[in-house]
Parts: C-alpha cells; sequence; structure tokens
C-alpha cells in the first residue's frame, strides 16, 4: 500500500527535479508535452477505461464507490482534469493534484462481492495499491501512444525513451515509485502484455455492463460512431474482446482499416486552436505572461469539465 508519507516523499522527490516551478514537472520541450498536447489522445481514450475495468478491483470500485459510469463523461473530465494538471500544471498545480488523487483514493476501499479472476470474493481491495495504481496509470500511458501513433505515425526509439522517462517522473504523482516501474519501453510493453494474459484481470458480469454502456455513450450527450468502437475493440486484443463480448466482424475490421486510412490525413491539417487541447494552450499562455484565452477555455470545457485547470493558486 502506497502511505500519506510515501505519498508525501514521492512527491518531494518531484519537486526537488523540476527546474522550472512555472513551467511544471516537465515543460514545453518535453516529450509529455509533445504526446499529450494532442487531441488525438480521446482515440485512446475508451481502451484505457475498458482495459482498467478488466482489472476486477477497478470495476468493483466503480461500483461500490461511484456513479460515474452512468455518466461516463464525468469520469472523462475527472480523470483528465487530475492528469492534465499535473503534465500541463505548474508545479503547484501538479503537487496540488497528487495530493488530491491520494486523498480520493483513501476513500475507495471495500471487499469483492464475488470470486473474478485471482480476487475471491470477501477479499480486500484498496484503490491506493501500488499493483492495482499500476496498471491504471499503465492503461493511460499505452494508450495515449497508441492514439498519438495512429494520428502521427509512430514516435522513434528515442522518443519513446524520453516519453518514458517522462512518465517514470509522472507516477511518482500517482503513488508510484520508479522502482516499481520498468527500466525501459520495452519492458513497460512486456509488462503490458504478461498483464493481459494473467488471472490479474478478469471481466464480470457488471464490467461488462459498464463497457457497452461506455462504449454506446448512455447517460452522455456523445455518441461514439461505429470506427471509433470498432477502433477500441480492436485496441483491446482478442481475449478481452471476448470476456466484454464486444463485434469485431468483417465490418468492424474494415471499418478500422478506413479510419487508420482516413484519420491521418485529416488530423495533420487541423489548425492548433483545435488539434491541441486546452490544457497544453493555457500551459502556453501561463509561460507567456497572458491570460487564458478564449480557445483554450472553450476546448478546456471539452477536456476537463471547466473553463481552466484546477489548482490554481494551490
Amino acid at each position: 500500500m502506497v502511505s500519506r508519507s510515501d505519498s508525501e516523499a514521492l512527491i518531494a522527490a518531484v519537486e526537488r527535479s523540476t527546474g522550472d516551478p512555472r513551467a511544471g514537472i516537465f515543460g514545453p520541450r518535453s516529450m509529455s508535452w509533445k504526446v499529450n498536447r494532442e487531441s488525438a489522445l480521446f482515440l485512446g481514450a475508451g481502451r484505457a477505461a475498458l482495459l482498467q475495468l478488466a482489472h476486477p478491483w477497478v470495476a468493483t470500485a466503480l461500483e461500490q464507490h461511484s456513479n460515474v459510469m452512468s455518466r461516463p463523461i464525468e469520469r472523462f473530465h475527472s480523470t483528465f482534469r487530475v492528469v492534465f494538471a499535473m503534465i500541463f500544471g505548474s508545479l503547484d498545480q501538479a503537487v496540488a493534484a497528487a495530493r488530491h488523487l491520494y486523498g480520493v483514493h483513501t476513500h475507495i476501499r471495500g471487499e469483492m462481492r464475488e470470486d473474478i479472476a485471482a480476487y475471491h470474493r470477501g477479499s480486500p481491495y484498496e484503490a491506493n495499491e501500488i499493483a492495482a495504481l499500476r496498471w491504471v496509470f499503465a492503461t493511460l500511458i499505452e494508450s495515449a501512444v497508441l492514439a498519438y501513433e495512429c494520428a502521427l505515425g509512430p514516435l522513434t526509439d528515442r522518443e519513446l525513451a524520453s516519453y518514458f522517462a517522462d512518465s517514470r517522473t509522472l507516477a511518482g504523482l500517482f503513488g508510484l515509485p520508479a522502482s516499481e516501474l520498468p527500466d525501459d519501453w520495452a519492458g513497460f510493453l512486456r509488462y503490458c502484455r504478461e498483464m493481459e494474459k494473467s488471472n490479474l484481470l478478469g471481466v464480470s458480469t457488471r464490467a461488462r455492463a459498464m463497457a457497452h454502456d461506455l462504449l454506446a455513450g448512455v447517460g452522455s450527450w456523445i455518441k461514439p460512431p461505429h470506427w471509433y468502437r470498432a477502433l477500441t475493440t480492436d485496441w483491446l486484443g482478442e481475449r478481452f474482446r471476448e470476456e466484454f463480448e464486444l463485434a469485431h466482424g468483417e465490418d468492424d475490421r474494415s471499418a478500422v482499416e478506413r479510419a487508420k486510412r482516413w484519420l491521418p490525413r485529416i488530423y495533420r491539417r487541423l489548425p492548433e486552436a483545435v488539434r491541441f487541447i486546452g490544457p497544453w494552450h493555457e500551459a502556453q499562455a501561463r509561460l507567456k505572461g497572458r491570460r487564458i484565452g478564449v480557445v483554450a477555455r472553450s476546448t478546456n470545457r471539452f477536456w476537463i469539465g471547466q473553463m481552466q485547470l484546477p489548482f490554481a493558486g494551490k
């Protein structure tokens, strides 16, 4: 388990490693900013959410402690408010986001209500547990790269190494010490594939229902089109397509191939105001000493559900 003192020690290490507190823990020249500023990241959001649901602790915690799965856009906003405050906020905002996340997680604990995968009915779960945190974190990190490369082409080995080095720093704000993560990108991918084969993951009946509601846009004004649902399903792999009972027939595979052809052509032509997310625009304004513009405020509403990053002035 990650204790409060563990969390504070990790936060202190991130603070010591930050060169410019105003730029935050990474800054404009980092690979983290390069990857995470892209609105293409939305392509991977469904995959990350479903792979998180494949962890029985996550699905059970959402059922017992939250109603956001009936309002998927709210879960999307609550996740990215914290993540983007860590990545694009000032150092103070990143630290406040980390403490907020730890505090939320301290209230998420309980007992399994049924036998699922390696977890027995009555066994305890807790959000601030390293193995569970690592899996949730991993789904976000890998899904971001899949989405980026789908729209903009492959990252180089050097870029992936730099991105993963940034991710190991970011992990400290999630409560994950670097010693609990693989050393490099190749090791990280091995960890992900091993987890996907293991009995540490498994889809419950309730998780399956939540996944279908998510892909159908239940409780949201956003109704994912067929090509998005097909792409998400394709990226899950065979095991989880079967366990979530998601169709992946010829029409779905054709939709994926078409999307992979037209997405890069269209995406590269988008103006910066649309292509780059609101939190990145806000960070750019902060570094230039300017007020947050209309573009940043408008796109922030989509990405984080409010007009500016949280924890300002903390």
